[in-house]
């Protein structure tokens, strides 16, 4: 992906396409395979720059990785207790779900360990989970009494415990579950709503001693070894989120997006677009690796303004800056509440967007819990930044192919870290998208 890239509008969108694969899920399998009892081999895995980062770690602590090519990794398993110590800091890059769950994994070892990252990485709160690692018996130790990057980890011998979420949180959850396969005794995890389940499904799936009781979720230390894994991973919902928006509000458009995961606890984007007029139907619905999957088919829709919030945020929390868009074209008020979260991810993703959106027209205004949009409202093209937020570029690139004129948005780049091809899908389906110095007229050729 080019730095700087220029969008422009007028061309409806034609045709089939895919996603990159889930990127919960690579993060996932990459991990979990390496505490598997031998060799594991994921298909579809998501080659971003954060899923890269957990490669990285792993292999800092002395699991092997072979890519036999981008997407086709094998992971060579060291057990529960196989994992070496680091010689050197782990960099996690830019991925708070490397650090976090890695913090949970690392939690029960025999050595010393530091996890680092990216300036991003180190402004993002990690006291959620060191917080409640400490109440297991971890010694975590960081900058601001623990709350911040960079992590130490000291060996200690982990206690189980029962845990009730403040929030709901995938990356929490996990790294409690994953601590708790180094604890004694029984493990328990209350969550106050939704959350992602990919963790309990990945390693029930490997034969660890996860339950999941309605809300409630057990971990405990497995008797026998985890068995590795041999999967293929679906397409991410979070990606395809931003061309079922681009379909449903660039005029004249339908479109078909191939094998996407459709985990009901990821599928808020599609259902909250439903609800606001979108035309998505599910097609040749199956599984993989676990995971229900299919096939989306999405077609220009008139979109209407809704209100979004309590446990239905979790559900779509990746995916708000994209439906921002979807509001600027629908008629009437959107809302969205209950989406603090959103102050702490890459960005503070309320505040970008809205400053984003606003240079191109859009009459949206910040809360301290999310947004206010009201429309429609035309748009115009504008030079815009990313603020180096992969999931900010692509909504500002969807919202150039409706703008009047040339949408120009700096440090584009940053969208291969959840979606590689994200400009190449795009002209794919009919999209005209400039790289900085080409030639327009070649593009539209």
């Amino acid at each position: 992906m080019a730095d700087i890239i220029t969008i422009h509008s007028g061309n409806a969108l034609k045709g089939h396409c895919h996603v990159p694969g889930d990127k919960s899920i690579s993060h996932r399998a990459v991990m979990f395979a390496a505490i598997a009892d031998g060799r594991s081999r994921v298909r579809g895995f998501l080659d971003g720059g954060d899923c890269r980062s957990t490669i990285h770690v792993m292999r800092g602590l002395g699991v092997e990785v072979d890519q036999r090519s981008a997407t086709d990794v094998i992971i060579h398993g060291m057990g529960l207790d196989g994992f070496q110590e680091p010689k050197d800091v782990l960099d996690c890059g830019n991925s708070g779900t490397t650090i976090r769950l890695l913090t949970g994994l690392l939690s029960g070892q025999k050595f010393v360990s530091v996890l680092n990252g990216s300036e991003q990485i180190r402004r993002r709160p990690m006291g959620r989970v060191a917080d409640p690692l400490r109440k297991m018996g971890a010694q975590i130790y960081g900058r601001q009494d623990g709350k911040l990057a960079p992590l130490t980890i000291v060996p200690s011998k982990l206690r189980s415990m029962e845990y009730t979420l403040p929030v709901a949180s995938a990356q929490v959850k996990s790294c409690i579950l994953l601590a708790g396969l180094y604890a004694g005794g029984l493990t328990i995890v209350h969550e106050p709503g939704p959350a992602r389940d990919h963790t309990e499904r990945m390693l029930q799936a490997m034969g660890a001693p996860i339950q999941v009781l309605g809300r409630t979720v057990h971990s405990e230390r497995p008797e026998e070894p985890l068995k590795p894994l041999d999967i293929t991973v679906p397409g991410d919902i979070s990606s395809a989120a931003f061309l079922l928006v681009a379909a449903s509000i660039t005029p004249d458009s339908s479109i078909t997006i191939q094998d996407v995961g459709i985990n009901a606890t990821r599928t808020g984007i599609v259902d909250a677009l439903s609800e606001m007029g979108a035309n998505i139907r599910y097609r040749n619905e199956g599984e993989a690796a676990g995971e229900p999957l299919a096939n989306l088919v999405v077609e220009t829709a008139q979109m209407r303004g809704a209100t979004f919030g309590g446990e239905r945020i979790v559900t779509m929390i990746d995916e708000l800056p994209i439906l921002a868009v979807a509001a600027t074209q629908a008629e009437g008020r959107t809302i969205v509440r209950d989406a603090q979260e959103l102050r702490v991810k890459e960005t503070d993703r309320i505040a970008t967007t809205v400053s984003e959106l606003r240079k191109m027209g859009a009459r949206i205004q910040a809360t301290e819990d999310g947004f206010i949009v009201d429309g429609p409202t035309p748009l115009y093209g504008a030079t815009v930044d990313s603020h180096d937020d992969h999931r900010l570029a692509m909504a500002l690139a969807v919202a150039g192919l409706i703008a009047k004129g040339g949408t120009t948005i700096h440090n584009a780049h940053v969208t291969a870290d959840s979606f590689p091809g994200f400009e190449a899908t795009l002209r794919a389906l009919g999209a005209v998208v400039q790289e900085s110095g080409e030639a327009i007229e070649r593009l539209s050729n």
